[in-house]
């Protein structure tokens, strides 16, 4: 393999930054994960909005280069590995300066992308889980937006890792594949790496951005097709009994895309019709968009 690392392709065993890079240092740095399918990257624009905005909150986004560079760096990488269908990482730091804790006003940024084989998407595709997720709620609360603001996506990834080690901690049965968070007020916010959904009555509910969570990509798109196809959509603050009543739920991310959540915390749900048909809605979307 071989990923681009400020501007070179590289042996990936050769890759590396700075140990003084404020990425390393601090966790002083953007990224977004993202898929390629068929060689294009799915949803850039939308991926590029979310890493300005979270350049902009660290206050170097006047020294990132344009998307236009950027989106070049990831289809070099994507070439140099021979790649079509992929997981891209792509990771802005502030670049390497002195080991204080406040940044220098010239900065140079550190950029890289990662990529990795992944299966084909779309309509003809496979998905790159095994099966529904199990998922256990954690102790490990949401960090509030006034303290760490929650729409960035930054390399400060602790709360996340946290909360993934609470499953560890707790773990009696089987293994769960994801941790989902509550915010302070105990009201459900998001997965460690991912935005859940729920289905009750025919209505799809999310937690909405109002709370210390996320907006991921994916999750737009979902909700955007969602209300494309006329299906009924309340966003708010749900508690725990709200999604255990659930008649069908599911995560998404970029990677996963839809996953069905097969139990929480050993109740079962799993997936159902509505499940099926945004599943099916979003291979056609990224079947138009990237295969066709």
């Amino acid at each position: 393999m071989e990923y681009h690392v400020d501007g070179q392709l590289v042996p990936a065993e050769e890759a590396s930054v700075n140990v003084r890079d404020r990425g390393f240092m601090y966790g002083d740095a953007a990224f977004e994960t993202l898929r390629a399918y068929g060689g294009e990257v799915f949803a850039w624009d939308a991926h590029a909005d979310r890493l300005e905005r979270t350049c902009e909150t660290l206050g170097f986004a006047r020294a990132i280069p344009p998307r236009e560079d950027l989106r070049e760096r990831i289809a070099e990488t994507l070439a140099a590995n021979d790649l079509d269908d992929a997981y891209v990482k792509l990771s802005i730091t502030r670049g390497v300066q002195a080991g204080k804790l406040t940044p220098d006003r010239a900065v140079d940024p550190t950029i890289v992308v990662m990529v990795d084989s992944l299966p084909r998407g779309g309509v003809d595709g496979d998905p790159v889980w095994d099966g529904p997720a199990s998922v256990r709620t954690v102790e490990t609360r949401k960090i509030p937006d006034a303290a760490l603001p929650a729409d960035v996506k930054t390399h400060n990834y602790l709360n996340g890792i946290l909360a993934r080690l609470d499953l560890q901690r707790g773990a009696s049965g089987d293994p769960a594949d994801e941790a989902l968070l509550f915010d302070t007020d105990d009201y459900l916010a998001e997965g460690a790496t991912s935005n859940v959904f729920f289905v009750a009555d025919g209505v799809l509910y999310t937690p909405t951005t109002d709370q210390s969570l996320l907006p991921g990509v994916t999750r737009s798109i979902v909700l955007d097709l969602a209300r494309a196809e006329g299906l009924p959509v309340e966003t708010g603050r749900f508690e725990r009994e709200e999604l255990l009543a659930a008649e069908e739920a599911f995560l998404t991310n970029s990677t996963w895309e839809l996953r069905p959540i097969e139990a929480v915390d050993g109740e079962s749900i799993g997936a159902g019709p509505v499940t099926r048909l945004l599943s099916r809605l979003y291979d056609r979307r990224v079947e138009r968009s990237c295969y066709e």
